[in-house]
Formats: C-alpha cells, structure tokens, sequence
C-alpha cells in the first residue's frame, strides 16, 4: 500500500456544497447569504461591530497580561536558615524571626550552605536546597496550600470586586 492509495472509509467523508451555480440544485440564486443587505452583498471585515468601537480597539494596548492566579512564595534561602536559632523550620518560626509574610506561602532557595541537620516544613522547595537540607541530615516536608491543590483563587479588582 502507498499513499496514493489511501483514501477515507466510503460514507465518512461528503462533498462540500457548491453555492451559487445555478438553479440545478441547493444553493442557486441568493446562495443562502438570505435577501439584501450588507451580509448579502460584499464582505464585512472581520471585528467590523456596525459602526460601533471595534473590541480590539476598546481595550488597552498592553503587552502580555497579568495572571490572575499567580501564586507568589517568600523566598527564604540556606544562609538565612543557618542563622536561624533552632532547628525546626516552619512558617510560624519564620514568621516569628520576621523572615515572612502574615499568610505568605514559604519557598526555600540554595544560596548558601547548611551545616547543621534541619527540620524544614514548608509550602515548596527548590531542589538545590533540598539536596543541601538532606546532605546535612535535614529531613524536608512539603506543606499543602492553604487553597486545597490547584487554583488559588483569583486576584484583581475586575475578578474580585463583583
């Protein structure tokens, strides 16, 4: 078999409808476009709103756009881990040294270095860092978002302010 020989199953394929040849069949004379008018007449550009402000032309010219559902961690690294009293990390004690936000979710980043064993609990972590905590004799636990796993929910006065 080769490809001139393939062809699709008979009956699953039918011919396009030729419009506007004639009166011998479906689609003769107003060739479905209805009676008069601009729809039946030339082409209206696509966007074209009847004379009101086209929709491309009623928004911002913005490049890019801003994610409503952006989850944005505090960013705390190894060395600053390391200054830390004690060897359990969690939010609460991070929040307590003044290293996060009130409800901010906690990353841990590798700059840096470990040379003690770490208890760390939190939201997420890069690998780098991880591997440093482990090397160390550190144990890592990953905690879930307070919004349940997947979407947190929308930001922004256009989402919220309903």
């Amino acid at each position: 078999m080769k490809v001139h020989d393939l062809k699709p199953a008979p009956g699953s394929t039918r011919a396009r409808r030729r419009v506007g040849r004639g009166i011998g069949g479906k689609g003769g004379k107003t060739a479905g476009r209805g009676t008069k008018g601009q729809s039946a007449r030339g082409q209206i550009p696509a966007g074209f709103e009847g004379g009101q402000l086209p929709l491309a032309q009623r928004i911002p010219k913005l490049k890019g756009f801003k994610n409503p559902f952006r989850v944005e961690y505090n960013a705390v690294n190894l060395d600053t881990l390391e200054k830390l009293a004690g060897s359990n990390v969690n939010p609460d004690t991070l929040r307590a040294a003044g290293l996060a936000h009130k409800h901010g979710l906690i990353k841990v980043l590798g700059r840096g270095s470990v040379t003690r064993a770490l208890e760390v609990h939190v939201h997420a972590i890069s690998k780098s860092a991880e591997r440093a905590i482990t090397e160390a004799g550190g144990s890592v636990e990953i905690l879930p978002p307070p919004f349940g796993h997947g979407r947190p929910p929308a930001k922004g006065n256009a989402l919220t302010n309903r």
